[in-house]
């Protein structure tokens, strides 16, 4: 397991410095890290935290969004609509709720179908792992600069150190 301040010392070593999204339980410690650092800009649904992020792209930033998949269902319009036609890269922090059948039912059609939501907006992903960690995020770091769209790291439950036992 990750800590919460690794975690984001990670992204911040991409270069990630605007980071906003909805609270989820797996993203727990997470935002509760970047919270205490004062470098969370809450948002009020999924959609208005990518629209955030795809200004904070236009001022300059290198925008991370955090959710949970279902969230990912609310952002599909701006996502589609903005960031896929124009070009307006974010990255994706996705919490994956629902992963293998396991959690509340509200998540499992989310959670059985996430990655071919991805593929079929052709939004390139990866699945976070302890043993890929740092391949992983080269990987992102390098697709976000070269394909300038959205880019996804979906994080299964018990990855990174959240507030919560």
């Amino acid at each position: 397991m990750i800590e919460s301040d690794e975690f984001v010392k990670s992204l911040q070593h991409m270069g990630c410095n605007f980071f906003t999204g909805v609270p989820d339980t797996i993203l727990g410690g997470i935002i509760a890290y970047l919270m205490e650092q004062r470098l969370y800009t809450p948002a009020v649904r999924e959609d208005e935290a990518v629209a955030m992020a795809s200004g904070a792209y236009l001022a300059g930033r290198i925008p991370v969004v955090l959710m949970q998949n279902s969230g990912l269902g609310n952002s599909l319009n701006v996502l589609a609509s903005l960031n896929l036609i124009y070009r307006i890269p974010c990255l994706l922090i996705i919490s994956w709720r629902g992963f293998q059948g396991k959690d509340a039912p509200e998540h499992l059609v989310i959670g059985q179908t996430l990655p071919q939501l991805l593929e079929t907006l052709k939004i390139p992903y990866r699945t976070l792992s302890l043993e890929t960690l740092t391949e992983d995020f080269s990987w992102t770091a390098r697709t976000f600069m070269d394909q300038r769209i959205p880019v996804a790291l979906l994080l299964k439950k018990g990855l990174v150190k959240t507030v919560q036992p």
